[in-house]
């Protein structure tokens, strides 16, 4: 891995169904030019002071994506952004079979979501305006 992605770098992904969303390196363990990281698919709604907690539940959600990116479809921040648990969750045994990438999807929901809720990087849960 070059020096300057490592792990709990903020990318931006260049390439493919993911264009333009932000991520999360996760690992470096491949030996090979890639990353696993950790995106935000779908990003949570605006909301205002006047909507129920029904509905601010409901727009503060987040969709996470995990996935083997190469590094030339990456595009390196100068942000970081430390969750606990990430790096247990996202290895190379989360892609062998379908349920333990759901599992992973889950877990990273619920960390993004934490993240989201406590307030804390709202600027990695804006839509990337380009």
């Amino acid at each position: 891995m070059p020096k300057f992605l490592k792990q709990s770098k903020v990318v931006v992904i260049l390439n493919g169904r993911y264009a333009g969303k932000k991520a999360v390196i996760g690992t470096k363990e491949r030996g090979y030019g890639h990353a696993i990281v950790a995106g935000v698919e779908r990003y949570p709604l605006k909301v205002t002071k006047n909507m129920g907690k029904k509905r601010v539940a409901k727009r503060s959600k987040v969709k996470p994506f995990i996935k083997v990116v190469n590094y030339n479809h990456l595009m390196p921040t100068r942000y970081g952004l430390e969750l606990e648990g990430l790096k247990s969750v996202l290895t190379v045994d989360s892609f062998k079979e379908p349920t333990q990438r759901e599992e992973a999807k889950k877990a990273i929901k619920k960390l993004f979501e934490e993240r989201y809720n406590s307030g804390k990087n709202k600027w990695f849960f804006s839509k990337l305006r380009f």
